[in-house]
């Protein structure tokens, strides 16, 4: 029998359900994994494997994360890219990022989980774009698995390298027989497509600027083969746009319509340049859009027409980005600045807080093209969390107290900070 959980006498139960109910001394039974009954503490039995009293803590579901490069802790605040945009910032990056290692790859995977664990994020994608020295996608997966985070794997890649055009150095890149054949392994040795599943393994060719053509089309003739999600980056900056019209003779959004990139199964990062037409596609196709705030804003990207989207229609989820442009890991803090950031272009009433938590979540899970998440119901994956005090994932209590259960973040960070510190030192 499935051992049991309630979760009791909090100050409130914010649901994110179809009705938005927002139970004051709310509870909350997990049976297993699936959330098993809320209401109000009175209403729920009391009798329980454990009980955590809540009293005093406001329980939202678990927040989603659509988009994250987890590599990019190991860059966090590098001298000579804090103030330049997309293109400069990626140029000074790029180099750096040849250095990095399997294990580098592992041990920066884990600190973002960890960041995002500990901010109330339960389920996360993250776009691995770069093979570097033998790393490969199992170096994310592994990492979700030992530290417990609910993980959507994206398999990225670049293979249009500066001498054929591209923005990366061709020794970053890989050849498309090589991206497609991975991709295929990946899909058939890892996505699960059951419901309430830990890992998922969506196809993310990098950009406009970084892939051909013809590897856009394939990766999304394989995505549908599968049942899988596709993932990319799209109309970020100004430059981002230029350089799609300049190569493809289009906008962005015309481009991934000739490409099949266009759907309920594509969710795009940042679109701060999406025009009215790119709106409109968008909402009419179902395709999805990963808001990631804080990175538009340390790259002066712009801001997002999010409230436009958001009443057009248009599938929207929040992204913490990499480390690299956000500085920090942290999704409930990406709520805030969503919010914020809507207000100082439109004005007060550009979004409330309730519309931004939607956005964490319901607008997260939806997003990545899950019914199971996002919310605190009967039958939903039992995914409840500045530092969050109590996180829990399928049913497995994480964090507790704030601080971690099953993972020790002291020695893991001096782990990784002398990985860090080799990285830099490896590119000067």
């Amino acid at each position: 029998m499935s051992k049991t959980l309630l979760l009791k006498n909090a100050l409130l139960v914010a649901t994110m359900d179809d009705a938005g109910r927002e139970i004051a001394d709310g509870a909350v039974l997990v049976r297993g994994n699936e959330i098993a009954a809320v209401g109000r503490a009175d209403e729920i039995c009391s009798v329980a494997d454990e009980v955590i009293d809540l009293a005093g803590h406001v329980v939202i579901p678990g927040l989603v994360n659509t988009h994250h490069h987890f590599f990019q802790t190991l860059t966090r605040a590098l001298p000579g890219a804090q103030d330049a945009e997309l293109f400069g910032w990626l140029t000074r990056l790029y180099p750096v990022w040849t250095g990095i290692t399997p294990e580098m790859m592992r041990v920066s995977n884990l600190t973002a989980m960890a960041e995002l664990l500990a901010s109330g994020c339960t389920t996360s994608s993250d776009h691995l774009y770069l093979y570097p020295n033998g790393s490969r996608l199992e170096d994310s997966i592994d990492a979700a698995r030992e530290i417990g985070i609910r993980f959507h794997a994206c398999r990225g890649a670049m293979t249009l390298g500066e001498s054929q055009g591209g923005l990366p150095p061709d020794r970053l890149t890989e050849r498309e027989d090589f991206v497609l054949a991975d991709m295929q392994r990946v899909v058939e040795t890892h996505h699960d497509a059951s419901r309430l599943a830990m890992l998922r393994v969506a196809l993310a060719p990098c950009s406009p600027f970084t892939v051909t053509n013809d590897l856009m089309r394939e990766a999304a003739r394989m995505a549908r083969h599968y049942g899988v999600r596709l993932h990319t980056h799209l109309a970020e900056n100004d430059n981002d746009v230029a350089y799609t019209r300049e190569h493809y003779g289009c906008t962005p959004t015309q481009y991934c319509e000739q490409l099949g990139w266009l759907g309920d199964d594509v969710w795009h990062a940042h679109c701060v340049k999406l025009d009215d037409h790119g709106i409109a596609r968008f909402a009419a196709t179902g395709t999805g859009v990963a808001h990631c705030p804080t990175s538009n804003m340390r790259l002066a990207s712009g801001i997002a027409p999010v409230r436009r989207m958001m009443d057009r229609g248009v599938r929207v989820g929040l992204g913490v980005d990499g480390s690299a442009s956000n500085d920090s890991g942290g999704l409930l803090a990406e709520a805030r600045q969503a919010m914020l950031l809507q207000r100082v272009g439109l004005g007060p009433a550009a979004m409330t807080a309730r519309e931004a938590l939607r956005l964490a979540t319901r607008g997260g899970a939806a997003v990545l093209g899950r019914d199971d998440i996002g919310a605190i119901a009967p039958g939903l994956a039992a995914d409840a969390p500045p530092r969050a005090s109590l996180v829990m994932v399928n049913g497995r209590v994480l964090v507790r107290g704030g601080s971690f259960v099953h993972f020790d973040e002291s020695a893991h960070a001096a782990r990784h900070n002398r990985l860090s510190l080799a990285l830099a030192g490896a590119a000067r």
